[in-house]
């Protein structure tokens, strides 16, 4: 169960994975991940973790809500 707070991306597609995702898929800019209708834009490679504003943006493109991010 990750928590709410600043995670790794390797986290971020480990867990959108066991909610269902598809992917990673190379985009334009960025490569995303599909499930359904619902589209996640995994953010570059970096060497600092994904903030907790940039992660709850992603999460509410993609149709997440934090219990369900919670849960996993």
């Amino acid at each position: 169960m990750p928590v709410w707070g600043p995670v790794s991306r390797a986290v971020l597609i480990r867990t959108l994975r066991a909610l269902g995702f598809d992917g990673p898929y190379s985009g334009g800019r960025h490569m995303f991940m599909l499930r359904g209708n619902d589209r996640a834009i995994i953010p570059n490679p970096h060497r600092s973790d994904i903030g907790v504003n940039l992660l709850a943006r992603i999460l509410r493109e993609a149709g997440v809500s934090r219990a369900e991010w919670e849960s996993v």
